[in-house]
């Protein structure tokens, strides 16, 4: 039987960095291994090219945006006020919420709905945000657990707190990992990595972090880490990302700590190219505070890369059982595993075999038939 599921893409869209990769890889898997059903993607009106070309490329499935003069001059009050009254005349079976919100009046349409939530890290680390972000978030994750049939937590941490912090009932929460682009998966030729690592000044062996350069993903640690290394270690250091103020601060640790050569910071790595600096690097640390879930840890694992993260979280379910884990809080853990890795052959021959085996559990594949089963599940739901 095949099932007509609408979803709020609008992040698939507008977004390009984690949610939106989440949806985009979401939709990819589910048209790849499940094409039978038919995938409708409401969003409002496409404005960045890498959205165009993303929907040219996956041109089978249809996507829906505004088709009035005000929906589309007031495309967030199409999105949130009125889209639950046009969902009808779709004829939807399904409607997947793919980022911690679903239209209000979405209970009213007699539509099966779920929505995803990745994490509740406006809730652990308040600090973190706006005053009146954490009010917008807690009103639209509230509204969304409460209204939606199920409710898909992307790991057993995200789902712990939706208990512990919302009071969302057990028996309504599925946990459904994520994956990641399907790119990582396989490997490139010697020459392919040359050429890449070249384009961005990138040559010889290296430690690399990839992810958004702020506080609570806690590069500066790393840094830190790296500079208390034996000198003869004769390594070099990447760290890809975006940031502000926090990155401002790292720069000038390395300038103050005369890294300069040794530390190299690239924010205008394409997503096409990074599979290239997983694969060459010879270790990947990611010693964040708090993730929802850690993508850049499986992409790492794909790519045959070691794995340094930290203790607690989701880390665990992300890195595996042979991955290394440290307190995020402690600059000599992290130097002290950096170093058993580096000098350690065996060890991190079998940190490679080992994560590689562990990760097939977040294919592509896999993840799609986790979320097939969900939709499944929901519409035999009375």
């Amino acid at each position: 039987m095949s099932m007509r599921i609408g979803y709020d893409a609008k992040r698939a869209f507008h977004n390009f960095r984690g949610l939106g990769n989440y949806s985009r890889d979401l939709l990819a898997g589910l048209k790849q291994y499940y094409s039978r059903h038919d995938y409708l993607l409401f969003t409002p009106p496409l404005k960045d090219d890498r959205a165009h070309r993303w929907a040219e490329e996956y041109s089978s499935l249809e996507v829906v945006t505004p088709d009035s003069y005000m929906g589309q001059k007031f495309s967030t009050a199409w999105r949130s006020l009125f889209l639950s009254g046009e969902l009808k005349k779709y004829n939807l079976d399904i409607f997947h919420g793919l980022s911690h919100e679903l239209p209000p009046g979405i209970e009213k349409t007699g539509i099966k709905s779920v929505v995803t939530i990745h994490d509740l890290i406006f809730m652990r680390y308040p600090k973190f945000f706006p005053w009146v972000d954490r009010k917008v978030y807690l009103r639209k994750v509230k509204y969304a657990c409460e209204a939606a049939d199920l409710v898909i937590a992307i790991c057993n941490q995200t789902k712990n707190d939706l208990i512990n912090f919302l009071g969302v009932d057990e028996k309504k929460i599925r946990v459904v990992y994520q994956t990641c682009n399907p790119r990582f998966y396989s490997p490139l030729s010697e020459e392919k990595l040359s050429s890449t690592l070249s384009k961005y000044g990138i040559s010889g062996k290296f430690i690399l972090n990839v992810g958004a350069i702020e506080p609570r993903k806690n590069a500066l640690n790393l840094v830190k880490a790296f500079a208390s290394l034996k000198k003869e270690s004769n390594r070099n250091l990447v760290l890809i990302g975006n940031g502000g103020d926090y990155k401002v601060e790292i720069e000038n640790y390395i300038q103050g700590k005369d890294l300069g050569d040794r530390v190299t910071i690239l924010s205008d790595v394409t997503h096409k190219d990074l599979p290239a600096f997983y694969q060459a690097a010879e270790l990947f640390c990611y010693p964040s505070h708090f993730e929802g879930f850690g993508i850049p840890i499986i992409e790492a694992l794909f790519s045959k890369t070691p794995v340094i993260t930290s203790k607690g979280s989701c880390f665990p379910e992300a890195g595996g059982p042979d991955s290394i884990y440290i307190q995020s809080e402690s600059v000599s853990e992290l130097t002290q595993a950096i170093e058993d890795v580096l000098t350690n052959d065996e060890l991190k021959y079998k940190m490679i075999e080992n994560g590689r085996n562990f990760v097939e559990k977040f294919h592509r594949s896999k993840t799609s038939e986790n979320l097939i089963n969900i939709y499944e599940e929901l519409l035999r739901m009375k």
